[in-house]
């Protein structure tokens, strides 16, 4: 199957970022290097709290200014719109009121964007263990690639922000075909070298590779990459057995890896409510940004899995 990859996805003409107030001003410095390496329109999207402003409007003495509120909050944004436009960029800012996460996927739906920029925090006395649950609900349902910078990422200004190397976690079942592909484009885009891994659960070893070896397997993988992009990108294939996050965590550092990208594609209930699966510890621990497929981006791509079920999320392939 070959993937229908939409171009935009990774060569982005508009970028949103989805600004916090206070601003994560890492998330900003990397939605901000990516608007310049493509020269691309950066939209400014910010969703305040109706909730909130309920809660004042009823304590106030006066009648409470909703316009008042969106332009209060677009004050607090102008400095970021400022240091976009110095860069030669345009740049739009745009305050909604409601739900971040169901206002984020909207706008998303209504106009063209081809990426999505994003921190994430870890809420909660569990710490980094926790994404929140913005973060979830729109890598897990967004109809374009979400670029996640989590907690633990490391500023990439002391290196340009250069994009050297990608790790792609996948599998040898369909929804990997779409993710590798991605991965190599992107990797085609900023003249990185690609890194496809696949983790075999330790107890699935046996069953997995049917009499074949860790090289036999690792040789097929390539295969997960269009033909016209495997003569432009350098590929290395690794084949682990192992958990699954320990391994993606340590390929991640031993490769030096600048992105990692995943696919969401489905996950058990237990994993989505105490967030223990593995795309969220990754996101909770990687040193570097995480760029997700959620299973709209998947399907619109001609993924045709019977396992790609929106409601929930994890790793394409890994389990």
């Amino acid at each position: 199957m070959a993937a229908l990859l939409k171009s935009g996805w990774s060569k982005p003409s508009t970028i949103l970022f989805a600004a916090e107030i206070p601003t994560n001003q890492k998330a900003f410095a990397f939605a901000l290097a990516q608007a310049k390496e493509f020269g691309s329109d950066l939209i400014l999207f910010h969703v305040y709290d109706t909730l909130a402003v309920a809660a004042s409007e009823a304590s106030a003495v006066r009648y409470y200014d909703y316009a008042e509120a969106a332009q209060d909050e677009k004050q607090h944004l102008e400095p970021l719109a400022r240091a976009v436009r110095e860069a030669g960029l345009r740049c739009e800012v745009v305050v909604r009121p409601g739900l971040p996460a169901d206002e984020i996927l909207a706008f998303a739906h209504e106009r063209q964007i081809d990426r999505i920029v994003m921190g994430t925090h870890s809420p909660g006395p569990i710490g980094k263990l926790l994404v929140g649950s913005v973060a979830e609900a729109v890598l897990r349902t967004a109809n374009v690639p979400v670029y996640i910078v989590g907690p633990e990422v490391i500023d990439g200004s002391y290196r340009n922000f250069a994009t050297r190397t990608i790790l792609c976690a996948v599998s040898l079942h369909e929804a990997s075909t779409v993710v590798a592909a991605y991965a190599a484009e992107l990797a085609a885009q900023h003249g990185a070298r690609l890194v496809l891994q696949h983790i075999i659960r330790p107890q699935e070893r046996e069953e997995f590779l049917a009499g074949r070896s860790l090289d036999e397997v690792e040789a097929d993988m390539l295969a997960l990459v269009p033909t016209r992009l495997q003569g432009q990108v350098p590929i290395q294939s690794i084949v682990v057995p192992g958990d699954p996050t320990e391994e993606l965590l340590y390929q991640s550092h031993a490769q030096q890896a600048d992105i990692i990208v995943l696919g969401a594609q489905g996950a058990s209930a237990f994993a989505a409510i105490t967030r223990h699966g593995v795309v969220y510890k990754i996101l909770a621990h990687a040193y570097c940004p995480v760029i997700t497929l959620s299973p709209v981006v998947l399907a619109e791509s001609g993924s045709r899995s019977e396992n790609l079920r929106p409601a929930e999320a994890y790793l394409a392939g890994v389990f």
